[in-house]
């Protein structure tokens, strides 16, 4: 059998003088009369009627470590516990474990991520997603079309979105972010430190998550320098860091479809001479796509806006098959 105590350490309380209070507490509540007592270091006080021992191997050795991994095994599940009462405990937990393992000034409850997305430079893009507090917030995400960069050049993309994202936050007065993550490694964080500190004279720290070989997320960077932060593939900081990537790598794709898809639309519908919006718009309520258009006979399409401009769509759309 198993017994737990839980006893709240004081702040400068020590672990022999936390032991000093539960031993003789513990003997009492089963009247052990046990004259050997195993711990786990050397103790600075005696009992009359037994003595202490630390064991370095065998069964007592085994014993001992049992001992503590069931005290360890109550602490996880009572986390666990109080994190599903109150969710806020986990997000702050996290928070506190990666403001340690990147050695923060302050607990990173604001992280905004940047990603790219183009076909070969086409309908460039790019999306920025804001964490608050380990969650979405995705009423400040923002999308950007790339205009000031030609051609597929993603460390450029990169610069002109950071560049226009917090000139803008700093004419407006909003909040800046506690720390900026870049969907890429070494070179991603090099363009954009460029533009938050030299450019912009701010002092937001930047971290990085870098891919392997096969495009799976493998570490995480920090620092100028930047150096690789221990951090385990199957910790829930990790899985909440893969996360972002995930997500602002998702809103980027989403969007560049969007505006590949109406730039289609627009290609195919709108270069007709006499055909507006409302005529377009008319179309593709009553056929749902322009290739159902493509293929509506001359009479179906004349039902919806006429035999003059059913023919022009008609002539129009052949010229662009």
């Amino acid at each position: 059998q198993s017994f737990t105590f839980e006893y709240k350490r004081k702040l400068d309380e020590t672990d022999r003088e936390l032991l000093l209070t539960a031993i003789p507490e513990i003997r009492e509540r089963f009247q052990s009369k046990a004259k050997e007592i195993i711990v786990p270091f050397d103790m600075d006080w005696e009992l009359t009627e037994a003595s202490f021992f630390v064991p370095q191997r065998g069964d007592k050795k085994h014993l001992l470590e049992l001992g503590e991994m069931n005290c360890k095994q109550y602490k996880f599940d009572r986390l666990k516990q109080a994190e599903k009462l109150n969710p806020e405990q986990k997000q702050t937990r996290l928070m506190k474990e990666l403001q340690q393992k990147l050695q923060l000034e302050k607990m990173p409850y604001q992280i905004e991520c940047f990603d790219n997305s183009n076909i070969s430079g086409t309908d460039a893009v790019a999306g920025c997603i804001v964490y608050k507090g380990m969650k979405p917030s995705r009423k400040d995400y923002r999308k950007y079309n790339i205009k000031t960069v030609v051609g597929p050049d993603d460390y450029a993309s990169m610069q002109e979105v950071v560049r226009r994202r917090y000139s803008r936050m700093m004419e407006e007065g909003t909040t800046l972010p506690d720390l900026i993550i870049t969907d890429g490694g070494l070179g991603q964080m090099s363009v954009v430190r460029e533009v938050v500190e030299d450019e912009l004279h701010l002092s937001i720290p930047i971290a990085g998550l870098a891919k392997d070989d096969r495009h799976r997320t493998n570490e995480l960077l920090f620092g100028n320098p930047p150096k690789t932060i221990a951090l385990k593939t199957d910790s829930e900081l990790f899985h909440v860091l893969t996360q972002i990537q995930d997500e602002v790598h998702r809103y980027a794709i989403s969007f560049h479809r969007d505006k590949r898809s109406k730039h289609a639309l627009h290609s195919a519908l709108d270069d007709i001479p006499g055909i507006g919006p409302a005529t377009r718009d008319r179309l593709l309520k009553a056929f749902k796509s322009v290739k159902r258009i493509q293929e509506a006979s001359i009479e179906d399409l004349e039902k919806i806006v006429g035999a003059v401009k059913a023919l022009k769509i008609k002539e129009g759309l052949e010229k662009k098959a």
